[in-house]
């Protein structure tokens, strides 16, 4: 059995309410519980979560919410394992166990269902998932700000060519896929033999501020208009 774990607390410092936040005409929530229904691939979608608040909006749009997470992973101090975790154990005292689990943070406005797809088939050869993006630029060139006086972290660095620098990748932070035996095993969502699922900067945005939140409504009209025209 495979299920998509979305978790989504109800608090959030730099942008208040985010995961439940209107984005485009509906909660930000909405379109992680959409994509994961629309991928046909889960035998559960269900979203942790603490609140009534985030609770309902969650069953609003179709995702089970069968139990609330524990007031000890509401805390800031929670790691996603830790709540993947507690999820799992609570279905397997229930008698419900699962072979693959997807981590769906609430907020992947571009996250689609065919990625949710294409990237389960590497789980026939991989313990885990872990959807990646190039670097735009060489991270050797990095520098930092002293005074207002830019600084390289490498001088010698900033004299290669970008082409004789070899790629470097982030995590995307938008979904994790797992074998949960691996997962209890190794104990984190990112265990070994892990595939790395590349993804282009468009599809990928961080929303950690208002201002990232702009931008990415921004890049969503653009991508929904070219894709109506």
């Amino acid at each position: 059995m495979n299920i998509a774990i979305i978790p989504a607390r109800f608090g959030s410092k730099r942008i208040p309410h985010k995961n439940i936040r209107h984005f485009m005409g509906k909660p930000m929530l909405a379109y992680a519980i959409e994509c994961a229904k629309k991928a046909n691939i889960f035998d559960i979608v269900m979203v942790s979560t603490e609140s009534e608040e985030v609770a309902k909006v969650a069953r609003d749009y179709g995702a089970e919410v069968p139990f609330y997470r524990s007031e000890k992973n509401a805390s800031d101090f929670a790691t996603t394992y830790d709540v993947i975790e507690e999820v799992l154990l609570t279905y397997q005292k229930q008698n419900t166990f699962f072979h693959t689990m997807c981590c769906i943070y609430p907020c992947v406005p571009f996250l689609t269902p065919e990625i949710l797809v294409d990237s389960y088939s590497y789980l026939q050869q991989y313990a885990s998932v872990m959807p990646v993006c190039k670097y735009p630029v060489p991270i050797e060139w990095a520098m930092k700000i002293e005074n207002n006086v830019l600084i390289p972290f490498d001088e010698k660095a900033l004299q290669i060519r970008s082409q004789d620098l070899e790629p470097k990748y982030y995590d995307v932070g938008m979904f994790y896929w797992s074998n949960v035996a691996e997962l209890f095993n190794k104990k984190t969502i990112i265990p070994d033999s892990c595939y790395a699922y590349v993804l282009p900067e468009t599809q990928v945005q961080d929303i950690d501020t208002l201002e990232d939140w702009a931008i990415a409504e921004m890049k969503y009209k653009v991508i929904y208009n070219e894709n109506r025209s």
